[in-house]
């Protein structure tokens, strides 16, 4: 030893470099064996899982019954996490029937309350994984620890605890997550609350209008976008209540709600909505009002085809396209509004619908007339003739002319 260390003396201030490389090089030895003994393991590991997997579907139908003993599983940690997953995927896509008799057998065989058990007692990546299974057992009793998740300091485990709420897809679920953005404000991004709460007041969206009538502020705005989601005919009276709000996303959401209500009642709250003072209000009740399909709207239609906002024109102009069935009559009242941006709406929607073809057939039918020569000069030129857009310039040309 000591000869070596003489050796690298003779080097002078080099010896340091060459021993520097010489631990590099170890050090790169020692990594390049840990990452070719964790691939080896890896694969071992998995080879032996997909062979247990493949052993328990073989069983899957008799370990569903309860034919098979729960001990034989359960005290298996990797046997046990592969059945919970098999169980769960399995009963997202059964049909009635299969799903309750997995659901009895995630209850018999105590994965709800292993799950129950972790999403109350651990914490971090263990915690959230369980809260999201335990959402995809849909079970009743999985409702309270999702709920007390709801309210954990973590924002990842809120989260979590809310896509928990939304895989069970239930009014109760919807009931607990309004009364914790009640109380406690949007402590979680807005969107994965909204999408949570379209999958659960689905089936009983009138449990919204209560929480409506006491929340405000951003709370309010997002329950107004689950409403306009999830809202049907049998709440048309409620919403009526919301065509006068003060909060634009609420009058958006009303008049988005009103398409699927009866014509006598919606079309005149959807009137006066089509002239709010916000865009996107005057858009909802605009194409709620294509969606009725009334001819009684159509004058409502024509006034919007002359909106400050090209979007609300061409949802107008196909509004317009849905309610007449007579494209030619239709598109000379739009034609005799002599406005060429709503005229150009019109033409955009009828070229979307592929109808060019089919009003100038309707057209050439006519008898000859100097409106409808100016009418198939529109259709062909896709724009108002001269005459019609600036009159006192062709009066000009036509005066000079005639000098």
């Amino acid at each position: 030893m000591a000869f070596d260390f003489e050796k690298f003396q003779r080097f002078g201030p080099a010896a340091f470099v060459l021993k520097a490389i010489l631990a590099a090089v170890a050090a790169d030895i020692i990594l390049l064996g840990c990452i070719l003994l964790r691939r080896g393991y890896r694969r071992w590991y998995f080879a032996r899982r997909d062979a247990r997997v493949i052993e328990i579907r073989q069983q899957w139908d008799a370990l569903i019954r309860g034919e098979i003993p729960f001990e034989a599983w359960r005290n298996n940690r990797r046997d046990c996490q592969i059945v919970e997953s098999m169980a769960l995927d399995a009963f997202e896509l059964a049909g009635s029937a299969e799903s309750a008799q997995i659901l009895k057998f995630l209850r018999t065989s105590g994965l709800i309350a292993k799950c129950t058990f972790e999403a109350r007692r651990h914490q971090g990546w263990r915690r959230r994984e369980a809260l999201i299974a335990l959402g995809r057992t849909r079970a009743p009793e999985a409702i309270p620890p999702l709920t007390e998740a709801l309210r954990d300091r973590d924002a990842e485990t809120r989260l979590a605890a809310l896509r928990g709420l939304e895989r069970m897809a239930c009014p109760e679920a919807a009931r607990e997550i309004l009364n914790w953005i009640s109380e406690s404000g949007l402590t979680v991004p807005a969107l994965p609350v909204q999408s949570a709460l379209i999958q659960c007041c689905a089936e009983r969206p009138q449990i919204l209008i209560s929480h409506l009538q006491h929340t405000e502020g951003p709370v309010r705005e997002v329950l107004a976008r689950v409403l306009g989601e999830v809202a049907t005919p049998a709440l048309q009276t409620s919403l009526l209540q919301f065509v006068d709000d003060e909060l634009p996303e609420l009058r958006a959401a009303a008049a988005r709600a009103l398409s699927q209500s009866q014509p006598q009642i919606a079309i005149a709250s959807l009137t006066e909505l089509s002239q709010d003072p916000i865009w996107f209000v005057r858009l909802r009740a605009i194409v709620s009002l294509g969606e009725l399909r009334n001819p009684s709207a159509v004058s409502i239609l024509l006034r919007g085809l002359t909106d400050s906002k090209r979007l609300v024109r061409v949802r107008a102009a196909e509004a317009l396209l849905k309610i007449g069935s007579d494209h030619a009559a239709m598109f000379e009242e739009v034609s005799a509004l002599n406005d060429r941006y709503g005229l150009d709406a019109f033409l955009t929607a009828i070229d979307n619908a592929g109808l060019v073809g089919t009003i100038q057939q309707e057209l050439s039918q006519l008898p000859p007339s100097a409106r409808k020569d100016t009418l198939l000069e529109i259709l062909t030129a896709k724009s108002l003739p001269t005459a019609i857009l600036m009159p006192e310039l062709a009066a000009s040309a036509k005066a000079a002319s005639a000098l």
